[in-house]
C-alpha cells in the first residue's frame, strides 16, 4: 500500500475507510475473472467459489477467536449491526422489550434501535463520562431481566475509546441477555476475541481492515436465538440468503489473515505515531484539546478541538491532509460531533474538532508533515 507522495495526500481518514491491501486485491481477482461459479452449483466451477468461502469463514473466525460455522457473511458493518439488533428483537420472548445501548453508538446501531422504539420498545441510552467512556456500573445497573439485548460498541469510531463489553457481558449473563457489539474500529486494531469479550455476536466491516467496501461478517454465538431479516434460498444457514459475493468475501478472509498476521507490531506502531502527532500539534498550538483517550484507547486515533477555528474550514486549507471532523457519515454537515456533545464538550468547542487516524501506509515523516501542514494552516486562518 504505497502512495505516491507529490499527487496524493497524506491520508489521515483510516477510521473512515482504508485502502484495498495488495494481498487483499491478488486474492480477489481470480474470483473476479476466472472462478466465477455460483457457490451453490454443484460443478468444478461451483465448488472452487464454495472452498474459496469457507477457507475466508475460516480466517475471519480466526481473527475473533470463533468458530468458523459462527461467522455469516454480510455486505458490511450496517447491515450486520441490523440483523444482530432486529434479529435478536424478533426472536425475543415478550417478556423482554427493552434495549440497553449508548449515546454515542454509530448511526448503522443507534437508527435500527430508534426504528425498534418506533415500534413500541423501551431504549435505555447510557451516556458516557468526559474522557468518552460509559460508566461500567451504569452498564450493570441498567440491566435486568425484561431486557433483550445489551448493544455497545467495542470502540467509539470519532474518540477512540474501548468500552467496557466484557464487564457488562459477565452480569448480562445473569440476566440472560444478549450481548452484541459493534467491533468494526476495533478489528485489526486491537486483540479482540468474542470468548474474552463474553460477546453472542459481533459486527465486522472489511473496509475498515484493507478488504473492500461492501462486505462484512456477524458473528453469531452457537446456539444464540436470532431471525433472519431477509428470505430467500438459504444461504448462510439462512441467515443471509442471497448468492454470496464471493469476490469480497474472500478479500475479507484474506485482510482478517493479514491483521492477525500484523496485530501486535502494528498496534505498537500506530501508537506511537499518534503520541508523536500529538506532540508536535500541541508543542505549536496553545489551547488545543485532546478527545481521544492516552490510554484505554484506539492505538491510531486521535481527536483534537482548535481553538477559534471550524474543523471543517481548517481541514479544508490544509491541504495535503486527509482527514475528518468525525463520523464520515456525517460527512458535509458543518455540525459539532454529537459524541462530543455527549462528552459535555460545548457546542462552540467541539466545533473546532478534528479527527485523524492512522493506517498501515502511514510513516514517521508523514506525521511530521502533516502535523506542518495543519498547524500552517490553523495559523493561516487565525491571520485572516
Amino acid at each position: 500500500m504505497s502512495r505516491t507522495e507529490d499527487f496524493d495526500p497524506i491520508y489521515l481518514d483510516h477510521n473512515s475507510t482504508t485502502p484495498i491491501a495488495d494481498e487483499v486485491l491478488d486474492a480477489m481477482l481470480p474470483f473476479l475473472k476466472d472462478f466465477y461459479g455460483n457457490p451453490s452449483s454443484d460443478h468444478a466451477l461451483g465448488h472452487r467459489s464454495r472452498d474459496a468461502i469457507d477457507k475466508a469463514r475460516t480466517e475471519v473466525s480466526s481473527l475473533i477467536g470463533a468458530k468458523a460455522e459462527e461467522v455469516v457473511f454480510t455486505s458490511g458493518g450496517t447491515e450486520s449491526n441490523n440483523l444482530a439488533i432486529r434479529g435478536t428483537a424478533i426472536s425475543a420472548a415478550p417478556s423482554r422489550r427493552r434495549i440497553v445501548t449508548s449515546t454515542v453508538e454509530h448511526p448503522a446501531t443507534a437508527a435500527p434501535c430508534a426504528l425498534l422504539e418506533s415500534e413500541g420498545w423501551t431504549l435505555t441510552r447510557l451516556g458516557v463520562s468526559a474522557a468518552g467512556f460509559v460508566d461500567p456500573e451504569a452498564l450493570i445497573g441498567a440491566l435486568g431481566e425484561d431486557v433483550a439485548l445489551l448493544t455497545l460498541m467495542l470502540a467509539q469510531n470519532e474518540i477512540g475509546s474501548i468500552m467496557p463489553v466484557q464487564v457488562a457481558a459477565r452480569k448480562a449473563r445473569q440476566f440472560g441477555v444478549l450481548i452484541h457489539t459493534d467491533a468494526a474500529q476495533a478489528i485489526g486494531k486491537i486483540q479482540v476475541d468474542v470468548d474474552a469479550l463474553g460477546v453472542d455476536l459481533l459486527s465486522i466491516a472489511g473496509h475498515k481492515v484493507y478488504a473492500p467496501k461492501g462486505v462484512g461478517a456477524l458473528y453469531i454465538r452457537s446456539g444464540t436465538a436470532l431471525s433472519p431479516l431477509l428470505l430467500g434460498a438459504g444461504q448462510e444457514g439462512g441467515m443471509r440468503p442471497g448468492t454470496e459475493n464471493v469476490a469480497q468475501i474472500v478479500g475479507l478472509g484474506t485482510a482478517c489473515l493479514l491483521a492477525k498476521d500484523r496485530l501486535e507490531g502494528e498496534e505498537n506502531r500506530l501508537r506511537g505515531l499518534t503520541d508523536e502527532l500529538w506532540r508536535l500539534l500541541s508543542q505549536q498550538v496553545t489551547g488545543l484539546i485532546r478527545y481521544s483517550p492516552k490510554s484505554g484507547g484506539l492505538p491510531n486515533t486521535l481527536m483534537v478541538s482548535f481553538p477559534s477555528v471550524s474543523g471543517r474550514e481548517l481541514l479544508t486549507r490544509a491541504d495535503g491532509v486527509a482527514a475528518s471532523t468525525g463520523s464520515a457519515c456525517h460527512a458535509g454537515l458543518d455540525v459539532p460531533s454529537a459524541t462530543l456533545l455527549s462528552m459535555g464538550v460545548p457546542a462552540s468547542v467541539a466545533q473546532g474538532a478534528v479527527r485523524l487516524s492512522l493506517g498501515r501506509s502511514t510513516t514517521s515523516h508523514e506525521i511530521s508533515r502533516a502535523a506542518e501542514i495543519i498547524v500552517g494552516a490553523y495559523r493561516s486562518f487565525l491571520e485572516n
